[in-house]
């Protein structure tokens, strides 16, 4: 997943442009402006595409949602910090009430930084203003969301065959967890997903005994997740391949 998102950085240092785009203010009267700068920690350049949205917003009540009062948006390339500039309606501010900055950088619709924390201002104290994103976390693609906390059946080994007794499962939770039960014992293990990429390690498990054939299909079954490195979703079956992209396991999603 973060490979998706890498492919819209341009690492290292490039000169900083700013574009405004002619956005309209949110109150006709703009006679007051607030100034400042974004920023993010990470040292990475924006794509040519990408959008900062900088808003002005009332944010005195909790459980209702902000009033924006301005906004500005600009077309940054290069390194951060990226300089703003909102004008808003002296008007609109009241006595008592509590306002505060918020920005987010986009790429087509895909969300690349936001304020997590509220950065309070005085609107009409005119003091500049740094504030500081975060990087967002990466959405799930559909496929992987599907692969996450569904229980498989396993219904192919490499170098044994189609399986169907004993029962095999096999599980992946978005936090990195990987098991199930397998031929004869239960079974752990590491899972890392990026994209349609898959790498799975720390295979343990329990200390069971059970017929030769059985053990020789468990013993299979590891050697198979060891060697996964992609995978497929397609009609509710799961298919694991090697880095060759040779098929290694297949599953049926359970019911």
């Amino acid at each position: 997943m973060l490979d998706r998102i890498a492919e819209f950085f341009i690492f290292g240092l490039v000169p900083l442009v700013v574009g405004v785009l002619a956005v309209p203010e949110i109150s006709g009267a703009a006679e007051r402006t607030i100034v400042g700068e974004v920023t993010y920690r990470e040292r990475i350049a924006l794509p040519p595409n990408a959008i900062l949205s900088v808003e002005l917003a009332d944010v005195s009540l909790a459980d209702a949602p902000a009033t924006v009062i301005g906004q500005r948006k600009v077309v940054p390339a290069g390194q951060v910090p990226i300089k703003f500039e909102i004008g808003f309606d002296s008007k609109a501010i009241r006595a008592g009430r509590t306002y505060a900055l918020q920005a987010r950088i986009t790429v087509d619709d895909r969300l690349l930084f936001i304020t997590d924390t509220r950065h309070q201002v005085d609107p009409l104290a005119g003091k500049p203003q740094n504030v500081v994103m975060k990087m967002a976390a990466p959405s799930i693609e559909p496929e992987a969301a599907a692969l996450y906390d569904q229980s498989w059946l396993i219904e192919y080994i490499d170098g044994i065959g189609a399986i169907a007794e004993p029962q095999a499962t096999f599980r992946v939770s978005e936090a990195g967890k990987a098991g199930g039960k397998g031929p004869c014992n239960t079974y752990f293990a590491t899972a890392s997903v990026d994209g349609h990429k898959i790498a799975i390690g720390d295979i343990g498990s329990t200390y069971m005994a059970c017929a030769p054939k059985v053990m020789a299909e468990e013993r299979a079954l590891f050697d198979a997740l060891s060697r996964a490195a992609s995978y497929q979703i397609e009609a509710g079956k799961l298919t694991i391949a090697d880095k060759d992209g040779r098929d290694i396991l297949r599953f049926n999603a359970a019911s």
